[in-house]
This record gives C-alpha cells, structure tokens and sequence, in this order.
C-alpha cells in the first residue's frame, strides 16, 4: 500500500517562504509523477504544481515564478519550495501520485491515485 506524508507546513508571513516535502512509503517515487494540491474553506481542491517522472514541471498560473517543485528519488521525496508567499496561498496542501508508470501528472483530483493527508500553510499578512 502506497503512504504519502506531507511536512513542513505552517505560519509564515506574507512575502516569506516555506518548503514542504513529500514522503513516499510502500513503493518507489522514480518512475512516477507526483502532484501537489491545495484546498481553503469553502473551496475546490485545485493543482497547484507538478512533477513529471522525467523531473518537467508544470504549475498553475497562481503559483507560476513563486513556487517551484523537485524530486530526490534516492530520499523518495518530493518537495515544494514556496516563495514571496501571499495571504491566498493559505490552504491545506496535498500530494498526490498516480499508478501510471512514466505517466504525466495529474493535474485533476481524479487523476491520482494515492493521496497524502495533508498540511496546513497559513500565510498572514
């Protein structure tokens, strides 16, 4: 069974940053891409940003130029660096992969198939 364990969240003010990681147990992270999601109160679970197998990254228009992703197979971790944090990026984060072998991320919620519980990120302002 597949286990994802997010970390690294918390209370930061705006225009600081935070890195989150992104733990895999239960099988390999190489060979498949990991997603990162967000959800606020009252909100739809949206993408945020991710990375493919071959470590190509796409992310949302929101995030684009602030927040970046990396992979580091041999630790089977994925992480999220998030920069020139704003008072709307406050959400609870996910991570999440797919069973497609080489596969391209999942860029909706129905797309993956293992989800971690995620971890709160509260950027005041």
């Amino acid at each position: 069974q597949v286990q994802l364990v997010e970390s690294g969240g918390g209370l930061v003010q705006a225009g600081g940053s935070l890195r989150l990681s992104c733990t895999a147990s239960g099988r390999s992270f190489s060979s498949y891409a990991v997603a990162w999601f967000r959800q606020s109160p009252g909100k739809e679970r949206e993408f945020v940003i991710g990375i493919a197998w071959d470590s190509i990254t796409q992310s949302s228009d929101s995030v684009k130029g602030r927040f970046t992703t990396s992979r580091d197979d041999a630790r089977n971790t994925v992480y999220l660096q998030m920069n020139s944090l704003k008072p709307e990026d406050t959400a609870v984060y996910y991570c999440a992969t797919t069973n497609a072998r080489a596969g391209w991320v999942g860029r909706h919620r129905d797309d993956n198939n293992y989800w971690g519980r995620g971890t709160q990120v509260t950027v005041s302002s």
